[in-house]
């Protein structure tokens, strides 16, 4: 049997994939980028999408290192932080494309089968078409296919709430803070985008009572939640919901095989955190490709899992912590969790460490 053969393939062509993509063939690798819907035009004029990424800095350089950072409205960057608690507490923290790129984008099929070897990976697709590659990479989300079909368990664990999601622009200058307020039982984040905009996710374990909701009525209940820091807000994207669950899977590396993003791992969105573990989850494997003579390597894949398991740990724990503290209903416990707030807010050393994990210094 015939392969179309590369050094890597990556199954799902979301902002991580297409990074990783991007970083190897940049290396001069020769990588295929399967995504199975067409590309969506970006195009302001035909509507916001209403997915939005706070970038940090470092994944910021990270893509700006190979041109790949846009010129489009709907990516910001975290310049600092703004965290408010239930009761008073509050912390901040501060911080002093493929186009043309080498890479192979095969769109209009999915992956049907997946098989590894000792030697390579190998996919075959709806259409027929059949890919080997040294590296097989999945980067097709938290329902991830390539994980299914390597049989890799995953920890499931459902928050009982729904991220709601929306897009704004705001009459007051955001000036790139990343904004959060804790509410008991929901938690609410803005997060700065180009211009006088923001994006919203709302935790709630109600999204009906913000879907129901005219525009006009979102907006002035969204401004009115964080107190009018930003003055008024019009809406601009149309509200939607998702289920928000915590997954962990029990390793991100196999044989020829190596997941990356939310295949790899998810958080919950209150620190807005998803897109820049997967940013550097792309940084960490390409660095270990970029002069590796065989990208499938189990030593090597392996140094890959080992190398992202701290960080992304701490992550999980510290937004999986600050949620269950939150939504805890025993007594002297919203003193307690707003006190620790303002604490860490006034202890230098261990405030830095928090930034240094959530702007990504």
């Amino acid at each position: 049997m015939r392969y179309d053969k590369y050094r890597a393939v990556i199954v799902g062509g979301g902002l991580v994939g297409a990074s990783l993509a991007l970083a190897l063939a940049r290396a001069g690798k020769r990588v295929a980028l399967l995504e199975a819907g067409e590309p969506a035009v970006d195009d302001l004029e035909q509507g916001w999408d209403a997915r939005i990424y706070a970038v940090s800095p470092a994944n910021r350089r990270f893509l700006e290192g190979m041109g790949a950072w846009p010129d489009m409205a709907r990516i910001g960057t975290i310049a600092s932080m703004d965290v408010r608690g239930d009761a008073g507490g509050r912390v901040s923290f501060s911080a002093a494309q493929l186009r043309d790129s080498g890479a192979e984008l095969i769109t209009g099929a999915r992956a049907k089968t997946l098989a590894t070897t000792p030697g390579e990976a190998r996919l075959m697709l709806e259409d027929g078409r059949e890919l080997a590659a040294e590296l097989l990479v999945g980067a097709d989300g938290a329902n991830s296919w390539v994980r299914s079909q390597l049989d890799l368990q995953a920890s499931v664990k459902p928050y009982g709430q729904s991220g709601v999601v929306a897009n704004f622009a705001c009459e007051l200058p955001h000036q790139g803070i990343a904004r959060q307020w804790f509410f008991g039982d929901s938690i609410l984040a803005w997060l700065p985008m180009a211009g006088n905009r923001i994006s919203m996710v709302w935790s709630t374990p109600d999204p009906q009572s913000l879907l129901q909701l005219s525009p006009e009525e979102l907006a002035a209940r969204v401004a009115e939640a964080g107190g009018r820091q930003l003055g008024a807000f019009a809406t601009l994207t149309a509200a939607a919901a998702f289920p928000l669950r915590l997954i962990q899977p029990e390793a991100v590396a196999a044989e020829r095989v190596a997941l990356i993003g939310d295949a790899a791992h998810t958080v919950h969105p209150l620190a807005g955190q998803g897109v820049n573990l997967g940013f550097q989850d792309a940084a960490q494997l390409a660095g270990l490709l970029d002069a590796a003579p065989d990208c499938g390597d189990w030593m090597l894949l392996r140094r890959y899992q080992r190398q992202r398991r701290e960080a992304v740990a701490a992550m999980q724990f510290g937004c999986d912590g600050l949620y269950r503290l939150f939504h805890a209903k025993l007594p002297g416990l919203p003193w307690l969790r707003n006190t620790g707030l303002s604490l860490t807010n006034c202890l230098t050393p261990l405030k830095r460490q928090f930034a240094r994990q959530a702007i990504g210094y």
